[in-house]
This record gives C-alpha cells, structure tokens and sequence, in this order.
C-alpha cells in the first residue's frame, strides 16, 4: 500500500474500541471463513498472508511456524506479534515483496488489492514468490459500477469486475480455478448504511478536526460480538440467493501451473 494516502480506518488503530472490535465484524468472519475453505493441507509447506493488518486471514488452527504475516504498517505488525505471539513477522510492502522465488506454496491476500496503486505489480510480486503448483487465494470488493462513498471512506482504489481480476491473474501466469461468492448485496447496503452513520455522528457531536474518529467509547463488546455473529446467516444467506453478478465480494484462488519438463530429449 501506498502510505502516503490516508485509510481513514487507520485513524482507528489508536482507539482501543475500534482494535478491541475489529474482528468481531461480520464481513472478516465470513471472510476468513471464505478462505479458510480454500488453503489446502500441505503440511511442512508456507503460507503468506498478505497485508494482514491486525486481522490476519489465515486461521489459527494452521501451524503458526510456517505462516508469515506481511503488512506495510509497523504499528499493526507489532500489535499482531503481541497478539498471536507465534508465527513470522515482516514488514514490507506488497509491491516489494522481500522473499526468494517460489518461497510459498499459498499466499492469502484479502481485501489489498483494492488499496494498492499499482494493484497488478503486486500480483506478479505474489506470483513470483508462489511455488509451481501452488495457490494465492484473493478476496476483493466486486463490481466496478458499486464504487461509491462507502469505499473512498476506506480509501478503496477502485471495485473490480470479475473479468478484470481474471485478466490480471492470466497475465501473471496464473490460473483460475475457483470463484467463490463471500458476501452479496445486503454488504454494500450494510456499509453504506454504516458508513452514513458515522459521518451523521460526526456533525452531531461536532467533531471537526482533522483525523477524529467518531467511534462511541463505550461499546458492549459483547452485545457487538454477537449482533455481528448473528448477522453473519442473514449476509450468508444473501450471498447463496443472489448470483455472482451481484456479489459485494469475492473470492478468487488461482494457481501457478507445475512447469512442464521434457524427459525426451
């Protein structure tokens, strides 16, 4: 990511009420859900997680010794490493990836495509660091013509049309081989409304200045824990009913084919 441009939920990192709630959001529980239906079992092998921030997409139940948390902000990474405690920390960028050729044998990469400026130099980065036979698993907000407030409050880039990101992904030499709905409609509507919500308490409570959040300070965090647990069947279900066309979100998991030897010659 480009850390000259703003993500006003970065604002947020310092507010223990956003951290301490963040994961709690319905939209990463069915995310990690989504992905954690498309790593494989390679056992002795790595995985990367991609601008994992202070929520990383691969699961805990995934040996933490061979799973590399990479994300640009040393705040997060630090806060992750206090968090999970095991695992491999790195602090780069996901168009400079710092890892030998053909490091992993997956890389997860949810919801950073979307931030980054040059969106398709990170996907060779990933490509190059991915083995032969091996997957990079990307979820990414869908539908170009959604594009609306709710993605420049958090500094989206752009929204991708499902023939755009398989483009990018046969141009590096990958190969699509699953698409998978994560959340439908009721998303975009849910973070609009979300959205809208927040800039109203703004100018209700007058904050003005630059940078300030406008997260309540006291939230029940468990009354929040299970609202969004709940509200995880009404967002699944709207996923299943609705076609791809109208996915909010999607998950793509791409492979790089073995190379083909000939033992002819």
């Amino acid at each position: 990511m480009n850390p000259a441009r703003n993500n006003r939920f970065d604002d947020f990192f310092a507010e223990e009420a956003y951290v301490s709630l963040k994961n709690l959001f319905y939209n990463y529980l069915l995310r990690r859900r989504a992905v954690a239906r498309s790593l494989r079992d390679h056992p002795g092998k790595w995985i990367l997680d991609v601008g994992s921030g202070l929520s990383p997409m691969v699961s805990d139940s995934v040996r933490a010794d061979r799973v590399v948390h990479c994300e640009l902000s040393l705040a997060a990474l630090r806060r992750l490493k206090q968090q999970k405690g095991r695992g491999f920390f790195v602090a780069a960028d996901a168009v400079r990836l710092p890892f030998r050729n053909a490091s992993f044998a997956q890389i997860v990469c949810s919801e950073v495509l979307e931030h980054i400026p040059e969106d398709r130099r990170a996907i060779r980065e990933m490509a190059v660091a991915l083995e032969s036979g091996g997957s990079l698993i990307l979820t990414f907000p869908h539908r170009r013509a959604w594009y609306g407030p709710d993605d420049r409050f958090v500094d989206h880039l752009r929204r991708y049309d499902l023939a755009d990101m398989v483009g990018h992904l046969e141009h590096e030499g990958l190969e699509p081989v699953e698409i998978r709905k994560v959340l439908g409609p009721l998303e975009k509507g849910t973070m609009v409304a979300v959205v809208s919500l927040l800039f109203l308490l703004r100018r209700v409570r007058g904050k003005k200045e630059r940078g300030e959040t406008c997260i309540p300070g006291k939230i029940n965090r468990f009354l929040f824990k299970w609202c969004n647990r709940l509200y995880c069947l009404p967002a699944w279900i709207d996923a299943r009913i609705f076609p791809r066309r109208l996915a909010a979100v999607l998950l793509i998991r791409a492979v790089k084919p073995c190379h083909q030897i000939d033992i002819s010659a």
